[in-house]
């Protein structure tokens, strides 16, 4: 049995060529641009590979000297000027090579740290709507997998290609120096190996499509099942033996891959290195027989040299094959990150922002509709017109998707409106800088997010700058501080990942803390209140109250008893507003708003031990003011 984990294909998919993918030649120019910012010291590197290559190529002409001059004429002192040549020929090609390595390395890996980090700031500026329909994983791999696996290509391979062309053409023009029609028989298949490489290599480049997919999908099943949610949720559904099985499916595609990427064309590459092996035994035949049918003769020196150069040319032809193959292979890696570079963002910061110092903290929504999918029968939200004075209370209730939390999510524009607009102190949320909108509009969403650090670092991200007095103190507020202050490290108590260390009442609680000591004027609180029990959930309150006292706050409530002090209370239906008025205007009414009511009360209550508030006039507790919604802070 497939595990449900198991996706063949992430949720999003990259464009395919007719939807405008690149084609090699763009693509190649475009990789060449990666390279821009560094021409200075690949000039650097172009001189010592073009000095190395001729260097090189002066030991065989070294060497025909001493066999045709030096050694038959017995002069010593030539012999001893041709050896010291020769070693310093090997020195000084050894040094370039190495300082030649050291800095294309360093600036391969330049490269690859701007790839990375354009990638990351990239899809830090995605929409939320394309995180909820990719897999975290594939993210991941294509960060990790993907750019890792082009580090050869960018650090070492480009280099190699100039240096093995620079060898080739040193070495075939010294041949060519020392006799054409030798020079000749020794390329004359080199066509031949050319046209082999090119179809290995696209062979190869087919494998290295399919073998990244591969692991971006075990990278996606790697993080949904070893993470502490995936971990609770197998060991206490009993799948760990099926995810195992699973994995193991997934492994096995990746291993078969991973032989056919390492072996397609491995025997037609083998034959090209026989073949260049074996040409030195057609040279020397070649020779034989020129001399045997009266041709030009051939000293000794002469064709030792060019046998040696032949030799020489052996290396650098077979890896600039190889080369060509690699680097086909890389550009499928560059697909799949160019991908992610070309992606829209949907979201965007205006071209001459609008920079809020203090907002007010007034929120309208004029003639506001929204769809997730363009082409859906019905919008989530249509013709919501709403204002939020600055420092009142907005309630919005309703049935399960009706469209309450996307309501709240366009005031801090985690989604752009489909029509009308949002607006805070007058100004739409489309035209306010990001920074503004993120110092204004606080959110405290249903779930609950902290890092695996300190409590101190996960409340320090809402503030950098914060004091330890500052951190304290938005602790008290949110009703939190004692419990960090009793555990043995305090607040530099490492959370664990995702705050597992923490029960769901003080996690709520610290990201309250996170957003208090945000401070921002605007509140968008998703409630979350409904699984805990009594006694937390009037912990929670009371630091939800300290929260929202004197800011704008706009609270998606499913439980109606924390929300009848409210200044204002809608009732979305369907996508549009329903009812609207106060708690006891609406329970008057007697509609909708009345008809939620009494179904809370006939549910059990949070502790499970009765029925729900009444929905009377004492249905909420003393003091519950607007918001009954916590979770993670989003600064």
């Amino acid at each position: 049995m497939r595990s449900a984990l198991h996706h063949d294909e992430p949720a999003w998919a990259p464009p395919s060529r007719e939807q405008g993918a690149e084609q090699p030649p763009a693509q190649i120019r475009r990789i060449l641009r990666l390279f821009r910012p560094y021409r200075g010291r690949l000039a650097v590197v172009g001189l010592l590979v073009g000095a190395s290559s001729l260097v090189s190529v002066a030991s065989p002409f070294l060497l025909r000297e001493i066999l045709d001059v030096a050694l038959p004429q017995q002069r010593t002192g030539l012999l001893t000027l041709l050896a010291l040549g020769m070693i310093a020929t090997a020195v000084l090609t050894s040094v370039f090579n190495v300082l030649q390595t050291l800095i294309s390395t360093t600036v391969g890996q330049r490269v690859m740290h701007d790839l990375r980090t354009e990638v990351y700031a990239k899809l830090q500026r995605m929409s939320l709507a394309f995180f909820t329909r990719t897999r975290t994983g594939e993210v991941q791999s294509r960060i990790a997998n993907d750019i890792g696996g082009m580090q050869a290509t960018v650090t070492s391979t480009a280099t190699s290609l100039v240096s093995n062309l620079t060898s080739v053409v040193a070495t075939v023009a010294a041949m060519l120096a020392l006799d054409w029609r030798l020079t000749v028989v020794s390329l004359v298949l080199l066509p031949l190996f050319v046209w082999i490489s090119r179809r290995v290599g696209n062979e190869r480049k087919k494998i290295a499509t399919r073998r990244q997919k591969q692991m971006a999908a075990m990278s996606a099943m790697v993080t949904e099942s070893l993470s502490v949610s995936g971990i609770l949720l197998g060991r206490t559904m009993g799948r760990a033996d099926s995810l195992t099985r699973a994995f193991a499916e997934e492994s096995e595609r990746l291993v078969d891959l991973e032989v056919r990427s390492n072996t397609a064309g491995r025997w037609r590459m083998s034959v090209i290195g026989i073949v260049m092996a074996a040409i030195p035994a057609l040279l020397y035949w070649t020779a034989g027989l020129l001399l045997h049918l009266g041709g030009p003769s051939f000293s000794l020196g002469t064709l030792v040299a060019f046998v040696t150069l032949q030799q020489g040319l052996l290396r650098p032809t077979v890896s600039l094959l190889s080369t060509g193959v690699q680097m086909q292979t890389s550009l499928a890696l560059f697909q799949r990150i160019f991908e992610y570079l070309d992606l829209p963002v949907d979201i965007t910061e205006p071209a001459r922002p609008v920079r809020l110092d203090r907002a007010r903290g007034e929120v309208r929504f004029e003639g506001v509709s929204f769809s997730y999918d363009p082409d859906a029968a019905a919008p989530t939200l249509s013709g919501i017109d709403l204002t939020v004075p600055a420092g009142s209370s907005l309630a919005v209730v309703g049935a399960t998707g009706s469209g309450k939390s996307t309501l709240g999510y366009l005031v801090p524009r985690l989604y752009d409106v489909t029509a009308g607009r949002v607006t805070i102190d007058g100004v739409d949320v489309r035209d306010l800088d990001f920074d503004s909108l993120a110092r204004t509009v606080g959110v405290v969403s249903q779930e609950t997010y902290l890092f695996h650090a300190s409590v101190a670092d996960n409340l320090r991200f809402a503030r950098p700058d914060a004091t330890d007095a500052e951190i304290e103190e938005a602790a008290r507020a949110a009703q939190i501080h004692d419990h960090i202050a009793s555990l043995p490290q305090g607040y530099d108590t490492l959370v664990g990942e995702r705050g597992y260390r923490f029960s769901g009442g003080e996690k709520q609680r610290l990201a309250l803390a996170r957003t208090i000591l945000r401070d921002p004027p605007v509140l968008v609180l998703d409630e979350a209140t409904s699984a805990l029990d009594t006694r937390t959930e009037q912990a929670v309150q009371r630091a939800i109250d300290a929260l929202a006292a004197g800011r704008t706050t706009l609270t998606i409530a499913h439980r109606l008893s924390t929300v009848r002090d409210a200044d204002q209370i809608v009732v979305l239906d369907g996508g549009r507003i329903a009812e609207r008025g106060t708690h006891e205007e609406l329970l008057a009414r007697g509609g909708r708003y009345a008809a939620l009511l009494r179904r809370d009360a006939a549910l059990p209550g949070p502790d499970g031990a009765g029925p729900g508030p009444s929905p009377g006039p004492g249905a909420a507790g003393p003091g519950a003011v607007g918001p009954g919604a916590v979770g993670a802070a989003s600064a």
